[in-house]
């Protein structure tokens, strides 16, 4: 197959990228990538970079960002960061990317477990991937007979527990290799619209 990782350097991406590499051809993109540069939050980004990619089996989305802050100093435009970045550049590569997709390719998104197990500071981030979640159940009702669209939601990641330890108590790490997992079951299964939760 030839797979799309957006994010394709960041902690989850790298392992994604690693995996799929060992049976098919993987494009990385990102803000630093050199060849397929892209900046979600910016749909004209994300519609240079699919003329670039050409046609696609399988798109994986592992970028998106989102203000982590006390709610009483959330501004409005700190907000947009998450509704521009997170969301809607999720929503813009669904919404761009399925016309670059093959007959029953798929899209993978990716939010955490904030949308169902919100922590302190988080109000921003915690709406941004419950939106999602919402918005992958409802758009796979309309793609279903065409393409496939799920979302990962991990736990934090044992790759990136340590610089967010504090904000999540008790909360076990998710090994790398089992939250590379939710990926495959999206790309390689059958099922859309689910939301594939991996947290403990």
């Amino acid at each position: 197959m030839k797979i799309l990782v957006i994010g394709g350097t960041g902690t989850i991406g790298k392992k994604i990228v690693e995996h799929f590499s060992k049976n098919n051809e993987v494009l990385i993109a990102g803000r630093r990538s050199k060849e397929y540069k892209v900046d979600i939050g910016d749909t004209k980004s994300i519609k240079s970079l699919f003329k670039k990619t050409g046609k696609l089996d399988a798109i994986i989305c592992a970028a998106g960002e989102a203000k982590w802050a006390p709610f009483k100093d959330l501004s409005e435009a700190d907000f947009h960061i998450g509704l521009r970045s997170k969301l809607m550049g999720q929503v813009n590569v669904v919404r761009i990317g399925r016309k670059y997709l093959r007959r029953k390719g798929s899209i993978t998104l990716t939010t955490g477990i904030l949308a169902d197990d919100p922590v302190y500071q988080t109000a921003s981030a915690a709406m941004v991937n419950g939106g999602i979640h919402s918005f992958v159940q409802a758009v796979a009702l309309e793609l279903k007979k065409k393409i496939r669209v799920n979302v990962v939601s991990s736990g934090v990641v044992m790759d990136a527990y340590a610089k967010y330890e504090t904000y999540f108590p008790g909360h076990p790490p998710i090994a790398m290799d089992r939250m590379v997992m939710g990926y495959v079951r999206s790309v390689n299964g059958r099922g859309t619209g689910e939301v594939i939760r991996i947290y403990s």
